[in-house]
Order: structure tokens, then C-alpha cells, then sequence
């Protein structure tokens, strides 16, 4: 008996008794035991805390091998109890010749103690993907463990209920001999299998039975349709994360494979048809899809333990060169059942002899849709009698189309209407849904009396109150839409009558103008499919009949000609869809006219409207772009119709949850808006900022009628109390604040944080308050005394959020050391440690019934835990940059999210899909620089754009694009022939100035690159980034040379020395300096990578700096308010510069090195004095921060960027503002004077945009 069967076994016992494996940190306390390691050996060789194993998750492994072991079990004993149950096992013939199969995690570690070296689990536990196995094949060398079926982890997503299931017993048998061999054809199983059949022919049931079977044959057994068209990296993320139980996050084939390796997985696929192209081209697939191909040979090809089942109208081209009954890819193609057939309409209720029911089926190929649809006929017309149907009915079946085709014919216009609808919709839908959609309105009893009859007619399905249709029906519901929209635009719009060629005919209607191809206003994932399997075939239709983009363009824009003209104002969706349909086809909107129009379900968010005219246009149900900057705070409502958000902008926005309409906005503090709480009956708002001061709103107007001051620093966190009587807040001070809301007074103050206070909770009795800090710790204060009861130990770094459980019993906290824990309050004990974000955890949140955990991090990505076992149930992701805010909504079905993306998201908990995206824009300007010449001002932006701008007329010359985020950092080579951008997409791009095209992209960074400056001969760069590394990079290669490690935390800014200095050795060095969030700034050799000198003083982070022009002076900016000047040389800290009132964060020495600019979140740029150290000049203007400053090479202007999306020049001898530069804005010159549909917020947020409004 070795440590690999030992190992392998306890995972085996461990996941029959617990349904899990061995995590990496149990593995290791495993190997260690058995080298008789003590558990500080096993800290230092695996990495974790010796606290950790000792106290936490040492004696929770013994006590959970016990209890699959059936006896005590412990460090010194537990060889001995293997032995017992290998000699009990043995003498039950119950060991198989085999040992159990170890997981690839374990195998590492079985590896490791044969080689008796060490392995840091701890490290690769944090890195975002484990290993993948040497050989791949070699789990298929041993038969395949049969887990039973409670073991089996489920995910049925939409699967069909199939507990009326009938007939199909060969194929089920054939199928689970395929997927399940018995023992000695183990090496004959089934890898791929589709099930091909015409629609309606009882695919999906028939998948859904199978899994339902067979899933106790599988670890993991996941179903999911295709219908909706998901693109395959959307699919891969949810497999992987699935499979992997949260561990991986990655969307990439490559990890799908290793997972289907590692365990037995059953997938199944339903819908395929609807990746592949209609037509001729059989087998083949969509534009955009045709990487589910590599999918399905991958599958198919490679070696693995699982099987992935498609269902499918026709055959993928790589299924078909695979397949063969005795390869691993295999085909069943169903034909109609009988058995089932006359099941289904005995249950129908139709009457007739056993031949008539016979013939009946087979008339109709035993195609249970088929039969379902024609049986209603037969109710209705034949009073259920088989013999007359069949006496009267002489078609032959020629397939579903021409039986929907016969059926929908007999539909009323409203029950016509109402299909199209939910082909449009996409999803179950509520009658309360139809009716808004529907133009002109119908009565309710209307409504019901149509959905009954379609109801009937089986063309639709019905489920609580809501209703969707199969499939097939929806297919071609949907393909009809696509021809009645084609030939209304090619043969002349009409919006009240049309008349069309048959067989269009039987829709008298304009449906142009009655339905909406896309609802803007509709779900995230929604909007996606109408884009894709709507709108996309419309214009595809048009373009073949049109030959080309332009020709398209001009007849969409006679069809709004013409409404303008016969229908100003007419409700209906006519306009809506137009611009829809011009958007997806990337026309140019700059100054058209839509003005007198009803523009209803327009999605016109990240789309430039320069100069276009909406005048006097219906805009309800539309949607723009706001003016969300980046947000750091979201909280719901206690009534869950509204939705708080507070950004960098300075402004907190209340949304309506159901349409996403921003209603108000509460303007009054001068700086960023960390944290917003809603009062317990919903009527108050509370708000903390930057600027010191916690500001509370009314909701209802948006009016602050009280202002709470006394915090020494920013506030980082506020709370209500149960009864909205009091208030908590956290702030930078250190300090935890409880405040009377009604008359403003502060009655206590926590003391005892040695660091920011930066969340604070009211526990759900009211006696009670958490706070944590960047000190690690959590504190429980008593509400009455002021009194910190408990200290919660165990994280190892900042702790940024807390949440108490709704029962009061446990509370958890989030922090920057990757984890979440879980505290018991009753014994401030840490019951449990999640881990699985792979950066810091920014927020967290208990949902209403306190079953479930969210958090936030870095990472990019949302977790939801199971708040008992800890285990990770799903990752959301989405979001393209931080996470620093989640918030549940009060019935725990939505969570709201705040990213750097600048979205918000809302999300379906019960789905783990983004309902809905708030999407914002503002186009701070991150960095600016003048060209060597001052000919040249560049600046770098928000919207992803590096802008170039006339030093002497001050217009832009060009707009550079190609980053796909914010534009963090721009610098010109000495010569001024290059400009290099860096970005928040992770990447720096070199441009020729001259010409504005990219040279070459430098790829390296694993976090966005802050930071960047060209060496004095112009032949090196060097990069600061988020992933605390400073890479130095050869221009000429676009190779990076040297990475420099030895951060802690974000490099936020480098410099690079114009000169080199002499050491004592009279060798000239090239320096390079680095600001970082660690509070440190290092200066290292830029040939050898060494650091040189480490400098420390600062107080908070160091954003900015700067070497002055001979290398000798290095300056500093800060969070602490001040700069700092040091001696390049010696380190030694030469002068503090005092005067900004908040914190700096650019600083820039003058040509001549005799003064230094600051720009700093006080709105205010400084002039300063250098050998003296006192400010000259403070440049006044700015409307928010300042995010950079640079000097022209004359030495007479500068040129900073703000947060306010201007640059200004500043004539540094008067301190006048010479010019205000900005970029064009989404909406610039955009007129909407007199436009209906808009609330004032949105209007005020299209103004803001560039919007004019003429009086």
C-alpha cells in the first residue's frame, strides 16, 4: 500500500460520502502525513499560513476522513485506518486489480513525494488554470468509474419535463449501449453521438430521457440549447466552469478538453441546426460559428473519458467525416415512433379504430409535433372523429413547414400577431408582455381568448402563465418574419395597409410598422439572439436582393422618408427598427434627420449621432448612452424597483429596474461617490464621498436635505440601521461614525482600526456594527456602547467588504488576499475560507434567504457560493475590468454588479445570464504630452482613443484607434517620429506619428499598463502595469528585455532618466523610477534590471513620477496630498511639498528642471517653485480631476487632462487659460428639442453628451 493508492482512495471515499474531491490544500496536508512531516514543514512547503492549517483546515480534514472512513482518524493514526479498510475491502472482494484512478491534481502530488521534493499547492491553487496532464490518453488506459446517480452533478438548464414520455425503448437501448458499454467493450465507448431527425420528430425528449438514464454513469451530466445561438466562447465559459466546479473560469477549447479528461462528463447539446447555414451549403455553419466545428472534432478525435450527445436537423461536416457504428462518433437518426404516435393521440382524445389511429400516424410519419398540430383539427372540425378526418383529408404529410404553413393560414390576424411576438421574444413571456408589445393595444380578454386558441391548436406552449413556442415553430414564425420585413422594404412601406405578393398576402397589416425586430429595452442575452437570427438575415435578404451596403442604406432611408411623410408620429416600430436595422449594417448617421418620427425599441447606445436631428420624435422605449462614468457603489431598493449607483463623477443615479431608465440624479458632492445605502422603507438615501462629507437625499426628488460632516478623510462606506434610525460610516481616518438621521448629530465614535476603515454593516437586530479595514482586521462593535466586542483575525491582507447573514448568525468578509471568509459570531470562529477569485476580492453579499455568497473582485468576474458548504456554484462573467460592487436585489433573484467597464449589469441568479447592461460614457482624458517640436499635443482617452491634436490651430488631426479599453498613457520618442499608447486592454501600441498608423503592438503585461516612457535615445520604453511588474521593452524589436519585479502592488507610474548618472565606479547608468500603490517608488538599473534603491515616506499610494531633465531629482505625487522631491543618487528625501487639498496625481518637471506642475483631485494644477519647494501658480478651471500635466518644450504652457474630458493650456508666465480642448462627444450637436419619451435625467444625460436643445 504507497501514498498513491492511499491518496487515490481518499478521494474516492471522500467524494462517495461528500460528493467532492480532496482540495489542494487537504492533498498537501495528506503528502505531508505521510513523510512525517509536522505541519509547520507543511506550511513552508506548500505555502499556506501554519494558523491556517493548525487552526482551520487541519482538523476539519481529519474529522471529514473519519467520517468517510468510519472511525477516528488523525495525523499519527490515519496509515493504520487505511490498512483496516484496504484489509476489510479486500476480504469483501470489493478491490478491484486496478487501484482507483487519482485525479490529475493528485497525480501531481503523488509525483512530488515519489521525487520527495516540494510542491507549492498554495501557488497553483491561485493560478486562473491547473496543469494539463502529460499524456491525455492515459485516463482512458483503466476502466471508467461508475458513480451512482446521486453522485451525479446536474445542469438541465431549459431541458424539456419528459415525465409523459412514450415509446423509443430501441433507441434508448441502442444509445446507453454506445455511451455506457458494458466492461469488456469499455474501449468501444461513444464519444459523440447525434441524434438526426426532422423537427418535431421527438429529438429533444428522447435526449432529455437518455440523460435522465444514464446520468448516474457520469460525474457531471450538463443540457443546454442551442436556440438562441450562443457564440462558442460563451458555451466553453459555461461548460468549464460547470465541470470544473467553479475552479476554471477559462473559455477556451484547450480547457474544456482537459476537464473532459479529468472527469466523466455528460454534455448535451440540443438546437444544433441553428449554428448552420440554411440553404444548400448542408453540414455547414453560420458566419461567426464556424469554431463549433473544432468543438465537435475535438470531441470526436481526441481521447477522453466523456460524451457529448447533439441533437440536429441536419449533420455538421466534421460529424459526418467521423462518424462510423463502430468509431467513437456515431449517428441515430429517428424516424417517427408508433408506439409513441398512438399514445399521443389516445391522450389527445381522438376516436377511431386501432387502423384509423394507424393509418393516422403514418399519414403524418409518427411525427408527434405533427400529430398534436393536426389533432386540434380534428377536434375542431371533425368533433375527434378519426374515419371523417381521414375522408376528407387527401394531403399527404410533406413535412412540418407545410403543416405550420396550413395551420397558420387558419390563425386569426391577432393569433398571427401574438406568434410573431414570441418568435420575437424569444423566451417565455407573460401576457402583461404581450399586451405592451402589442400595436395597436387589444383588450385583455382578447389576448386570452387568442393565446387559448393557439393554446389549442398546439402551435404554442404554456407554463405558469407564461408562453413560448417549440422550437420548429418558432424557426419558422420567425423565417416568415424575415419575408413579410424583406418585402415590405423592397416592395413599398405602407404603415396602416399593405399589400404584398403572395403568398405574403395573408397579412394585411404592416408588420414593419406592428413589431419590434429587436427590443432594446429587453434582456442583454435577449438582444443578442434578435440581433443575430433577426435583424442580421433581414439585412442579409436585402443585401442579396440589392447587391450592395449602399443601395441598402438608401432604401432603409426612403422607408423613414416616406413615414415622415404619410405617418409623422403614428405609433409603431417602424422607425425604431430602421435605425436598427442601419446600425447592424454600420451606416453613417452624422447629420441625418429623424425628426418627426415614432422611434420606439431603438438601441442607440455606442452609436455617434453627430449633428443628427430628432426634433419633435417619440423616443419611449429607446435607449442612448449615459452619462454613468465608472461606478464604484450599486444597491437596490428595499422595494427591488429601483437601483442606486454612485461613480467617479461625483453623482449618484437612481434606475428603474425593469426597462433600465435612468429617472433622476442626485448632483451636490465635489468628489468621487464610494458608497450608497438606501433607508429601510426606501424613502432616504444616504451617500459617502471623497470630499469628506456623507450627504442624505430624498428619493423621490433627488433633493440632499442633509449633510453629515465630521470624518477627517474620505468616507468609504456608509450603512442604515434596521430601523433607519442611525447611520454608520467608515472612513480613511480610521474611524467608524454613528450618526442620528434625523437630526444629522453624531453620537459615537469606534476607535481601534489602525488603518482605512473601508466597510461597515449593521447586523440585521440593529445591535451590532462590522467594520473592516485595510489594517485585516474585522471588528464587532456594540451599538449602544461604542465598544469593540470582537477582533476577526485570519486575512492577509486589506479587507474590503463585509456582510452579515439575514439570520445574524455568521458574518463574511472579502479581501485582497484572494479569499472570502466566513465567520461564526457566536464564536468568532472562521468556519470557512472561499477560494477561487484569482485577484483581490473588492465586495461581497449574503442574499435574502441567506443561502447564497456573492462576491466581486479584480478578477473580472462575480462568484456565487453556497454560504453553508463554501463551494463555488457559479461564475458570472462579463465584465471586461474590475468588480468593486455587488448588490442583491430584495428577493434574491437579480444581482447588480459595478465594474471599470463602466457598466453596470443585472443578473438572473436562477440563469447566471446579464439581463441587463447600464451602459456609460464619459471620455476622461488619462494623459497628455506635447511632441518634442510643440508642434504636437497628444492626448489619451476613455473611449479607447488616442487623439492628435495642432499645437498651433489646437484641432484635431486624427484619431488613432485600435486599443480596446481606456488609453491610460501616452509618450513620444525624442525624435517625435513615434508615439506610444499604453491601455487598460494590457497592451501598448507604437504608432508613426506622422502617419497615425500602428507599428507594432508590445504584449506582455497580464493587467492594464498604466504607465509608460521612452529612454533618452529613444531606443528603449519602459511600462508600469496592475500586475506590479515594470517591463522594459526594445523599441526596435517590440521585445521585452527586462522585467523588473519587486512591487507589491500596482506600478502606477514610471520614468525614465534623459541622462545617465554616474555610480563610483564612473560607469554611466540609465535609470529607470517606478511609483507604485505599495506606497514605495524604486529606482533600478535599466541595463542589469537590479534594483538600485528602494524610497519610503510616503504615506499612501505614490501615482506619479517624475526625473528632472539631468537625472539628479526624482519627484513624487500621492495619495497623501503632498509631492516629495529625493536625490536620485542617495535616495535621501530632500523636500515635501505641501498645498494640494486632496490627493496628486500627476507630476512633471519644466524643460529647464527649475519648476514641477501637479495636477491633483482638488481640481487645481500647481506650479512650483524647485529649490525652494514653494508653489508659484494655481491654475483654476477644472471641473473635476486632474489627471496629468506636461509641459511644452519652451517651457512657457502647459497642458493638463482631467477627469472633466477637457485638456487646457495654461500660459505658465500669466496663468491665464488659453485654450479649452475636447473631443467630440457620442451625441455632439444631436437636436432634440421637443422630443417626447424622455425622462429630464435622460435628457440632462443626452445634453451632457453634446445634445443641444434649441429654444
Amino acid at each position: 500500500m504507497d501514498f498513491e493508492w492511499i491518496l487515490a482512495a481518499a478521494n474516492e471515499l471522500v467524494s462517495a460520502k461528500f460528493g467532492r474531491h480532496l482540495s489542494d490544500v487537504e492533498t498537501a496536508i495528506l503528502a505531508g502525513a505521510w513523510q512525517h512531516q509536522t505541519y509547520e514543514q507543511i506550511a513552508e512547503q506548500s505555502g499556506y499560513s501554519i494558523s491556517y492549517l493548525t487552526r482551520d483546515v487541519g482538523p476539519k480534514f481529519w474529522k471529514l476522513l473519519g467520517q468517510a472512513l468510519g472511525e477516528t482518524v488523525s495525523k499519527t493514526n490515519f496509515q493504520a485506518s487505511f490498512e483496516r479498510y484496504w484489509q476489510q475491502a479486500a476480504s469483501q472482494g470489493k478491490l478491484s486489480h486496478e487501484q482507483p484512478v487519482p485525479t490529475i491534481a493528485a497525480t501531481r502530488v503523488v509525483e512530488a513525494v515519489q521525487n520527495d521534493r516540494g510542491v507549492s499547492l498554495k501557488q497553483r491553487s491561485l493560478q486562473t488554470q491547473p496543469p494539463l496532464p502529460v499524456s491525455p490518453d492515459a485516463l482512458l488506459l483503466r476502466p471508467v468509474p461508475q458513480p451512482v446517480s446521486s453522485q451525479a452533478r446536474c445542469d438541465w438548464g431549459e431541458a424539456t419535463d419528459v415525465s409523459l414520455f412514450y415509446g423509443r425503448t430501441e433507441e434508448l437501448n441502442t444509445l446507453q449501449q454506445w455511451i455506457v458499454p458494458s466492461l469488456e467493450e469499455q474501449y468501444q465507448c461513444c464519444r459523440l453521438a447525434i441524434l438526426l431527425g426532422m423537427g418535431g420528430i421527438g429529438k429533444t425528449s428522447l435526449s432529455v430521457k437518455l440523460a435522465q438514464e444514464i446520468q448516474g454513469s457520469f460525474q457531471f451530466v450538463i443540457w443546454r440549447s442551442l436556440r438562441n445561438a450562443p457564440p462558442l466562447n460563451t458555451l466553453l465559459g459555461d461548460l468549464v466552469s460547470f465541470i470544473s466546479v467553479q475552479e476554471d473560469t477559462s473559455d477556451e477549447l484547450e480547457r474544456l478538453m482537459y476537464w473532459l479528461r479529468t472527469s466523466r462528463c455528460l454534455l448535451i447539446l440540443d438546437n444544433v441546426e441553428t449554428i448552420l447555414q440554411p440553404g444548400d451549403s448542408a453540414g455547414h455553419y453560420r458566419p461567426g460559428y464556424e469554431n463549433y466545428g473544432d468543438l465537435f472534432r475535438a470531441i470526436g478525435e481526441t481521447g477522453h473519458q466523456s460524451c457529448l450527445i447533439l441533437t440536429s436537423r441536419e449533420k455538421p461536416a466534421e460529424v459526418a467525416a467521423l462518424e462510423g457504428l463502430e468509431l467513437s462518433v456515431r449517428c441515430l437518426r429517428l424516424s417517427g415512433s408508433l408506439e409513441a404516435a398512438q399514445a399521443l393521440i389516445s391522450a389527445k382524445g381522438l376516436l377511431g379504430s386501432d387502423v384509423q389511429k394507424r393509418t393516422l400516424c403514418q399519414m403524418y410519419g409518427c411525427n408527434p409535433l405533427a400529430l398534436k398540430i393536426v389533432a386540434t383539427t380534428i377536434q375542431d372540425l371533425f368533433d375527434g372523429q378519426i374515419e371523417a378526418f381521414l375522408d376528407q383529408e387527401a394531403t399527404v404529410f410533406s413535412g412540418i413547414h407545410r403543416l405550420l404553413d396550413q395551420q397558420y393560414s387558419r390563425c386569426s390576424p391577432l393569433e398571427r400577431t401574438m406568434m410573431r411576438w414570441l418568435a420575437i421574444n424569444r423566451e417565455w413571456t407573460s401576457i402583461s408582455e404581450l399586451a405592451a408589445d402589442i400595436v395597436p393595444a387589444v383588450s385583455r380578454s382578447d389576448l386570452l381568448e387568442a393565446l387559448e386558441s393557439l393554446s389549442w391548436r398546439s402551435l404554442i406552449e404554456k407554463q405558469g402563465g407564461r408562453y413560448t413556442q417549440q422550437p420548429v415553430v418558432m424557426e419558422y414564425i420567425t423565417g416568415r418574419l424575415i419575408e413579410y420585413v424583406r418585402e415590405e422594404i423592397l416592395h413599398g412601406f405602407n404603415p396602416f395597409q399593405i399589400e404584398l405578393p403572395v403568398p405574403y398576402a395573408v397579412d394585411s397589416i404592416s408588420v414593419l410598422q406592428n413589431h419590434a425586430l429587436l427590443k432594446a429595452q429587453g434582456k442583454d442575452y435577449i438582444k443578442e439572439t434578435q440581433s443575430s437570427q433577426i435583424l442580421q438575415p433581414v439585412l442579409d435578404s436585402l443585401l442579396t436582393a440589392l447587391g450592395n451596403p449602399k443601395n441598402v442604406e438608401s432604401q432603409l432611408m426612403q422607408v423613414l422618408r416616406q413615414l415622415q411623410k404619410e405617418a409623422p408620429l403614428e405609433p409603431g416600430y417602424t422607425g425604431g427598427n430602421i435605425l436598427n436595422l442601419l446600425y447592424q449594417l454600420k451606416a453613417n448617421f452624422t447629420n441625418c434627420d429623424f425628426s418627426n418620427l415614432t422611434i420606439w425599441q431603438a438601441d442607440l447606445r455606442n452609436v455617434n449621432l453627430h449633428g443628427v436631428n430628432f426634433a419633435h420624435s417619440d423616443l419611449a422605449k429607446s435607449v442612448f448612452t449615459e452619462t454613468l462614468a465608472i461606478p464604484l457603489a450599486v444597491m437596490f431598493s428595499p422595494d427591488g424597483q429601483l437601483l442606486a449607483t454612485t461613480d467617479v463623477d461625483s453623482e449618484i443615479r437612481l434606475w428603474q429596474v425593469a426597462d433600465g431608465r435612468n429617472l433622476l440624479s442626485c448632483r451636490g458632492h465635489t468628489s468621487w461617490v464610494w458608497s450608497v445605502a438606501f433607508s429601510p422603507d426606501g424613502q432616504v438615501l444616504a451617500s459617502g464621498s471623497d470630499d469628506k462629507t456623507i450627504r442624505l437625499w430624498d428619493v423621490k426628488t433627488g433633493q440632499c436635505w442633509q449633510m453629515l460632516q465630521g470624518h477627517a478623510s474620505q468616507i468609504w462606506s456608509v450603512a442604515f440601521s434596521p430601523d433607519g434610525n442611525l447611520l454608520a460610516s467608515g472612513s480613511e481616518d480610521q474611524t467608524v461614525k454613528l450618526w442620528d438621521v434625523s437630526t444629522g448629530e453624531c453620537l459615537l465614535t469606534f476607535e481601534g482600526h489602525e488603518n482605512w476603515v473601508r466597510s461597515v454593516a449593521f447586523s440585521p437586530d440593529g445591535q451590532w456594527v462590522a467594520s473592516s479595514s485595510d489594517d485585516q482586521m474585522v471588528k464587532l462593535w456594540d451599538v449602544k456602547t461604542g465598544k469593540c466586542c470582537h477582533t476577526f483575525e485570519g486575512h492577509e491582507k486589506r479587507v474590503w467588504s463585509i456582510a452579515f447573514s439575514p439570520d445574524g448568525q455568521r458574518l463574511v468578509s472579502s479581501s485582497s488576499d484572494q479569499t472570502i471568509r466566513v465567520w461564526n459570531l457566536n464564536t468568532g470562529e472562521c468556519i470557512n475560507v472561499l477560494r477561487g477569485h484569482t485577484n483581490w476580492v473588492r465586495a461581497v453579499a449574503f442574499s435574502s434567504d441567506g443561502k447564497i455568497v456573492a462576491s466581486g473582485s479584480e478578477d473580472q468576474t462575480i462568484k456565487l457560493w453556497d454560504a453553508y458548504s463554501g463551494q463555488c456554484r457559479q461564475t458570472l462573467r462579463g465584465h471586461t475590468n474590475w468588480v468593486r460592487s455587488i448588490s442583491f436585489s430584495p428577493d434574491g433573484k437579480l444581482l447588480a454588479s459595478g465594474s471599470g467597464d463602466h457598466t453596470v449589469k443585472i443578473w438572473d441568479i436562477p440563469s447566471g445570464q446579464c439581463r441587463k447592461t447600464l451602459q456609460g460614457y464619459t471620455n476622461r482624458v488619462w494623459s497628455v504630452t506635447f511632441s518634442p517640436d510643440g508642434g504636437t499635443i497628444v492626448s489619451g482617452h476613455d473611449d479607447h482613443t488616442v487623439q492628435v491634436w495642432d499645437g498651433s490651430t489646437f484641432t484635431c488631426r486624427r484619431s488613432l484607434r485600435g486599443h480596446t479599453n481606456a488609453v491610460c498613457a501616452v509618450a513620444i520618442s525624442p525624435d517625435g517620429s513615434m508615439l506610444a499608447s499604453s491601455s487598460s486592454d494590457q497592451t501598448i501600441r507604437l504608432w508613426n506619428l506622422e502617419t497615425g498608423q500602428c507599428i507594432r503592438i508590445l504584449q506582455g503585461h497580464a493587467s492594464r499598463v498604466w504607465s509608460i516612457a521612452f529612454s533618452g535615445d529613444g531606443h528603449l520604453l519602459v511600462s508600469g502595469s496592475d500586475d506590479q511588474t515594470v517591463k522594459i521593452w526594445d523599441i526596435r524589436t517590440g521585445r521585452c528585455r527586462k522585467t523588473l519585479t519587486g512591487h507589491t502592488n500596482w506600478v502606477c507610474s514610471v520614468a525614465f532618466s534623459s541622462k545617465g548618472l554616474a555610480d563610483d565606479a564612473g560607469r554611466t547608468k540609465q535609470i529607470v523610477a517606478s511609483g507604485s500603490y505599495d506606497q514605495t517608488i524604486r529606482l533600478w538599473d535599466a541595463e542589469t534590471g537590479d534594483c538600485l534603491n528602494s524610497l519610503e515616506g510616503h504615506a499612501n499610494w505614490v501615482w506619479s513620477v517624475a526625473l528632472s531633465p539631468d537625472g539628479k531629482l526624482l519627484a513624487s505625487g500621492s495619495g497623501d496630498h503632498t509631492l516629495r522631491l529625493w536625490d536620485t543618487a542617495t535616495g535621501e528625501h530632500l523636500k515635501t511639498l505641501e498645498g494640494h487639498t486632496s490627493r496628486v496625481w500627476s507630476v512633471a518637471f519644466s524643460p529647464d528642471g527649475t519648476q514641477l506642475a501637479s495636477g491633483s483631485s482638488d481640481h487645481t494644477v500647481k506650479v512650483w517653485d524647485v529649490a525652494t519647494g514653494k508653489c508659484l501658480q494655481t491654475f483654476q478651471g477644472h471641473m473635476n480631476l486632474v489627471w496629468s500635466v506636461s509641459f511644452s518644450p519652451d517651457g512657457k504652457t502647459i497642458v493638463s487632462g482631467s477627469q472633466d474630458e477637457t485638456m487646457k493650456l495654461w500660459d505658465l508666465k500669466t496663468g491665464d487659460c488659453l485654450k479649452t480642448l475636447r473631443a467630440d462627444r457620442p451625441y455632439e450637436r444631436m437636436n432634440i428639442t421637443g422630443v417626447t419619451g424622455l425622462t429630464e435625467s435622460q435628457r440632462f444625460s443626452l445634453k451632457v453628451l453634446g445634445a443641444i436643445e434649441e429654444e
